[in-house]
């Protein structure tokens, strides 16, 4: 499975998850509701790159989507709390928003590569393979 997921994108993932800890570091801790924000965004940010991680080792298509899967729930779910500490909690738009696009992104490129998972398993199907 490994051959689906390139060098950069597992680099690209673990750089999400590298400026999701760097932002989450710069967060004020005097206000809980920023603090419990900020705990859930690391959390969520950080297991992106680690489903990938774990999807760059899958022994089948179906354990390869599931864990591609779980990236794009991690990913939306960052999306999410990013989101409510901008809006929320008067976190600086420059701080979140960048990373709220790459979440995006990886959704997107994630969602990708499921598509052509199936596509490719139908088409052995339809094949006789």
């Amino acid at each position: 499975m490994q051959g689906r997921l390139t060098e950069e994108f597992r680099a690209r993932t673990k750089e999400f998850a590298a400026r999701t800890i760097r932002l989450y570091v710069k967060l004020p801790r005097d206000r809980e509701h920023v603090r419990v924000c900020g705990r859930q965004m690391l959390r969520a940010g950080t297991s992106v790159a680690a489903h990938i991680r774990e999807a760059s080792r899958a022994r089948s298509d179906a354990e390869f989507i599931s864990k591609v899967g779980g990236a794009i729930q991690e990913a939306d779910e960052s999306a999410l709390w990013l989101e409510l500490l901008r809006e929320e909690c008067g976190i600086a738009p420059t701080d979140t928003l960048p990373l709220e696009k790459e979440a995006d992104e990886l959704i997107a490129i994630s969602t990708t590569m499921i598509n052509r998972t199936r596509d490719g398993k139908k088409q052995k199907v339809e094949n006789g393979k």
